[in-house]
């Protein structure tokens, strides 16, 4: 018998839900100057809001992981769809520092647990091989929903002005939600479309995904978790450059129009899509650990060249090497949630992708005190990246990605029952 390929609309809905989620993150960076204006904010006003968003995002993001782990990623992601859209458009209504500040936290929570859940869905819906490959092409969707972002916002802002154009981008999480509902099952043995041959193909997933008896907190307290957290919080502070404050960059430091830097800051989001791409196509034999680290400390040398270089081209296009280089660590860290996770794989996530929002607040947040009390120093804002940038290569020395590390502590220690391979092969 032929299985089936249900498992291919997941797919789709993951891909559709993280080009969503990016698209609404991003709007707010390319309506940045309208809004300090209309708001009177100024730079480090600018940043507190642009960090709203990471800050409540790693706050919700562990509770949102445990919540899908427990009752499952259909329940968890209609409701935080459903609930960043609302404040997505509630976005429009703002009136004041204050007013915008807690409706950008309130989105903030809203998205929390989107990456972790679909993280789960993907564990369980496809065989490791084709997983690896969806979460590359997953947070590829992510790169690309952001980069076609600035030129939809700007499009926006000039039809509608900028508090319509949130309300607009609000309606696309609406009807994402009904098809998701009509559509998708948790487990792939609920949904009647799904043959016999397409659950053989399933089971290693589902057993994987149902593995540990271990608590939570003692997955959490591992101390490769622990790592996984660290470095992804340090390719994070880099990357929420790019979404934050970019265009900002590509006015004052490079003196270009708002159409030019609509157009420029597609090319880092674009090519960071490539990257994770690129990554999920490597070769299984590839050591990502090694990967990971050749990609951290490219972006280090990337970061330290940047500040000298003269003319929006090479500036724009030595910030997209960093991007394709960054996110070749991406899917191999989401995929490392899953070996490491087991059962827990939201959870694990969630943790990660805590941290990763931590520096989501804190980046922008540092970049904008920086801006205001150093003269506008954009060299020094690129050099701390730079630093995190290293601190990154370093702590991937120690990070085992298969997994193996974690399954033999915690099976020497009778928490975590059998190794993965034993729980495949079961």
């Amino acid at each position: 018998m032929k299985a089936t390929k249900v498992r291919y609309g997941v797919v789709g809905f993951a891909l559709s839900l993280a080009i969503l989620s990016y698209i609404q993150r991003v709007a707010i960076s390319q309506a940045a100057g309208p809004i300090a204006s209309d708001l009177h904010l100024d730079k480090q006003q600018l940043g507190s809001v642009l960090g709203a968003f990471g800050l409540a995002y790693a706050l919700f993001e562990i509770p949102m992981g445990l919540y899908g782990d427990k009752r499952g990623v259909r329940r968890v992601l209609a409701q935080v769809v459903l609930a960043w859209s609302a404040f997505t458009a509630l976005t429009g209504a703002a009136w004041n520092l204050a007013s915008l500040w807690v409706i950008r936290f309130l989105f903030g929570a809203g998205e929390a647990g989107c990456f972790p859940n679909l993280t789960r869905m993907l564990s369980q819906w496809l065989p490791r091989g084709e997983r690896i490959r969806a979460q590359a092409f997953m947070w590829a969707a992510t790169r690309w929903g952001g980069a076609v972002t600035p030129p939809l916002a700007l499009l926006g802002i000039n039809l509608f002005g900028w508090r319509w154009s949130f309300v607009a981008f609000a309606l696309l999480g609406v009807v994402w939600c009904v098809f998701f509902l009509r559509a998708f099952h948790d487990n792939p043995a609920d949904n009647p479309k799904v043959n016999a041959a397409e659950l053989d193909l399933l089971r290693d997933s589902h057993a994987l995904v149902t593995h540990h008896t271990a608590s939570w907190v003692s997955v959490l307290l591992q101390p490769q978790v622990i790592l996984l957290m660290m470095q992804y919080f340090c390719w994070s502070y880099v990357w929420y450059f790019f979404v934050t404050w970019l265009p900002t960059y590509l006015t004052e430091a490079q003196g270009q129009s708002a159409a030019a830097t609509a157009g420029f800051a597609i090319l880092p989001l674009l090519f960071g899509g490539f990257g994770s791409l690129v990554s999920g196509l490597l070769p299984l034999h590839v050591p990502r650990k090694w990967v990971a680290i050749g990609a951290y400390l490219v972006v280090l040398a990337l970061l330290l060249l940047l500040p000298n270089v003269s003319g929006v081209v090479p500036a724009i296009a030595i910030m997209a090497a960093i991007s394709f280089t960054g996110d070749l660590t991406v899917p191999i860290s989401w995929n490392a949630c899953v070996e490491i996770g087991k059962r827990y794989t939201a959870t694990v996530g969630a943790a990660m992708n805590m941290f990763a929002n931590f520096s989501g607040f804190v980046a922008p947040f540092v970049g904008g005190y920086i801006l205001k009390h150093y003269n506008n120093d954009w060299s020094m804002v690129l050099h701390v990246m730079a630093v995190f940038a290293a601190l990154g290569a370093f702590l991937w020395l120690f990070i085992d990605p298969t997994g193996e590390r974690s399954a033999r502590r915690m099976a020497a220690s009778g928490l975590g029952g059998p190794t993965s391979q034993e729980a495949l092969s079961a």
